[in-house]
């Protein structure tokens, strides 16, 4: 498990304060990072304590951000369903997400805006995830008015096999391991994972999945920390079928897993080749990242049934293939300004996204019989930053940002350009042992689809937040952070359940307090994570001032043991979701749901390790996800009639047990 220890005079020393899982190589780091932390609800996890926990989806990597609540409305090959102060982030709008530099949230996607896709990123390889919440950084740009993850992956992880077995077809397979390259401080890291499973569903889900990855590094330092450089390539593809959410009135007839269009599902792929380099230049230091990522995406969903076309179902193909480029750099360097420490930070990021064709097919058993819409987009932007951090006092300092970005938007031959400004600030004091202060304020943006911005809808959204954050260690082993936040968006992006689609809304603005407490006694681990949040539309309107979806309480409980040496580990989690308005006046209400999950670890030897996971402990009947809006099954009233007004939902999956067997050569 990694600490991540943060001073107000910009230390950072991340270092390995407990035993990793039996099997797993430990990390220690110790490094400097300009700024240090610049807010309370910042903060990083490293590998070791990922490898710790069991996941049932990759997507819930994003849970070891506090607060931050993974789920799934339809097949594991989709983008899962994300939470975050007080937004239904439908599949990642608003949180900015990238693994290994690249941003993984798609720009005008056939599924939404800011469609974040994690399905193609192996859990062993993960190095440590970096997150921050708010718009307060200027490093971070479009989506990340919630917040934002940064994915690295590892240069180096041991040799190692491993195979897992569960409950409903599922089953795993992952080689990973290092090899040395053509000089001492070359490495070649490769990883490959194969998957199949069924899930609890009454139609199979027949997940057919494949993940490659090949990264070669070399430099001086941890990895390349000092002195560094990678390139990296990574393969991924999946198929499979899916079990959409489902009206509560038809549970009688198919039951709790069951489908009402078994031909729904998808294929996906994601192919990228990147690259970076790191080190000091010109009394600096410097960092360049670049990147090229192919995807396609082919997605049939059946939200409504019989609602528009009572013969033939109400089945649609969401479709894009897609090709981004982009790179950033940023250059950081140290100076005095009258007698004053500063730090300061700079840097421009391109991306350029290519998707041709993107549309949406009217289809009957995932044969297409009529073209909806189908739009062929080039969309481009430019974003640059500055930062300074100052440090006006042994125990205060003061981190000033500006950020500017510039789009254009060109959806066949019809073009649209736009640009936006956005201020950073940050204070950090520590005037007493042990704690921090911070006050941050900034504004952020989201980008809007393409083809709605061509059409004269707002291109660039701004946001505009602040917190109060205190962070403190209150006795040895003993670390809590409580922060007090707001945020207020000229338009809510909305997700249409009949529709599969987000379009814009009016504009709201949330607030809310978060308390995280980590308790460390020997070989005892502990983390408690509080959440309390409030949406509402800042705009009048007759049917409300509720936002749909918004979650509005949450709470984790995250407990560890493993003894270093020992051969036994195990864990035990729990996870509170509240209920949530599902329609503007709040009406109707989506049932709150507790899940629970635990592993227990057993090390034969050195080198091999066994670990039974089992998710959804006390096998709970909960929701991932519940909508209300209007369908209309086969069978009932046609004839021009209103469809039925239901609570849709997706169900969790029961009790589930995974049996996973791993040896390091």
């Amino acid at each position: 498990m990694w600490r991540t220890i943060f001073t107000a005079g910009g230390l950072l020393a991340a270092t390995c304060c407990a035993a990793a899982e039996p099997g797993m190589a430990v990390v220690q780091v110790t490094g400097q990072r300009a700024g240090g932390a610049d807010a309370a609800s910042a903060g990083s996890v490293g590998a070791a304590e990922i490898a710790a926990r069991p996941l049932l989806r990759t997507g819930e990597l994003l849970e070891f951000v506090p607060g931050l609540a993974v789920t799934q409305h339809s097949g594991d090959g989709k983008a899962n369903q994300y939470f975050l102060r007080g937004f239904n982030l439908d599949h990642g709008t608003d949180f900015a997400t990238f693994v290994d530099g690249m941003p993984v949230n798609m720009r005008s996607h056939a599924h939404g805006q800011g469609y974040s896709d994690l399905n193609f990123v192996m859990p062993e390889l993960v190095r440590r995830i970096d997150y921050r919440k708010g718009p307060y950084a200027a490093g971070d740009g479009d989506f990340a008015s919630a917040g934002s993850a940064r994915i690295g992956l590892a240069d180096a992880v041991p040799d190692t096999a491993s195979i897992t077995a569960g409950q409903h077809g599922y089953r795993r397979a992952v080689l990973a391991g290092t090899t040395a390259g053509g000089t001492s401080a070359d490495r070649l890291l490769y990883g490959l994972e194969v998957q199949r499973n069924d899930g609890p569903w009454t139609v199979p889900e027949d997940v057919r999945r494949f993940s490659g990855v090949l990264r070669w590094s070399g430099g001086s330092g941890e990895g390349g920390a000092e002195d560094g450089w990678h390139v990296t390539a990574m393969a991924y593809r999946n198929r499979w079928r899916a079990t959409d959410q489902i009206p509560l009135r038809a549970v009688a007839q198919v039951g709790r897993f069951g489908s009402l269009d078994a031909s729904d599902g998808g294929r996906a792929s994601r192919y990228s080749l990147s690259a970076g380099r790191q080190g000091p230049w010109g009394g600096g230091r410097v960092e360049l990242n670049a990147w090229a990522v192919r995807s396609a995406l082919d997605l049939y969903s059946n939200f409504t049934y019989a609602l528009d076309r009572p013969d033939d179902g109400d089945q649609f193909r969401q479709s894009e293939r897609r090709l981004m480029l982009g790179g950033d750099a940023e250059y950081a360097w140290r100076g005095t300004l009258a007698g004053l420490e500063l730090d300061n930070r700079a840097g421009v990021q391109v991306r350029s996204d290519r998707v041709s064709p993107v549309g949406l097919y009217t289809t009957v058993a995932r044969r297409t019989i009529a073209t909806v819409r189908e739009d062929r987009i080039k969309e481009s932007s430019a974003g640059v930053f500055a930062e300074s951090s100052v440090q006006w006092t042994p125990w205060l300092r003061t981190v000033t940002g500006l950020r500017g970005d510039a789009y254009r938007f060109d959806v066949d031959g019809r073009r649209a350009d736009a640009t936006i400004a956005t201020p950073k600030l940050a204070v950090i004091a520590a005037p007493w042992h042990g704690a921090e202060l911070f006050f941050n304020a900034g504004h952020g943006f989201h980008s809007n689809d393409a083809r709605g911005v061509v059409d004269g809808v707002t291109p660039l959204v701004r946001t505009r937040g602040m917190e109060l954050g205190l962070r403190s260690e209150l006795a040895p082993g003993l670390e809590t952070s409580l922060t007090a936040w707001r945020l207020a968006s000229a338009s809510e992006l909305v997700y249409v359940g009949d529709a599969g689609i987000t379009e814009p809304s009016r504009a709201s603005r949330r607030r809310g307090i978060e308390w995280n407490t980590q308790l460390k006694r020997g070989p005892w681990r502990a983390d408690l994570d509080l959440a309390v949040s409030r949406a509402r539309y800042t705009q009048p309107a007759e049917e409300g001032d509720r936002v749909p979806g918004a979650l509005e309480r949450m709470a984790t409980l995250d407990v560890r043991y493993a003894q270093a040496g020992g051969r036994w580990s195990a864990g035990f989690d729990v996870r509170y979701l509240g209920p949530r308005a599902l329609v503007e006046d709040g009406s109707v209400r989506s049932r709150p749901s507790t899940l629970a999950a635990a592993r227990i670890g057993y090390r034969f030897g050195q080198h091999t390790r066994l670990a039974l996971d089992v998710f959804n402990l006390f096998d709970r009947q909960a929701s991932d996800i519940e909508y209300y809006y209007a369908s209309r099954l086969p069978g009932e009233a046609r004839a021009g009639l209103p469809g039925r007004d239901d609570m849709h939902f997706h169900p969790v999956e029961p009790r589930t047990v995974r049996l996973t067997l791993s040896h390091a050569f």
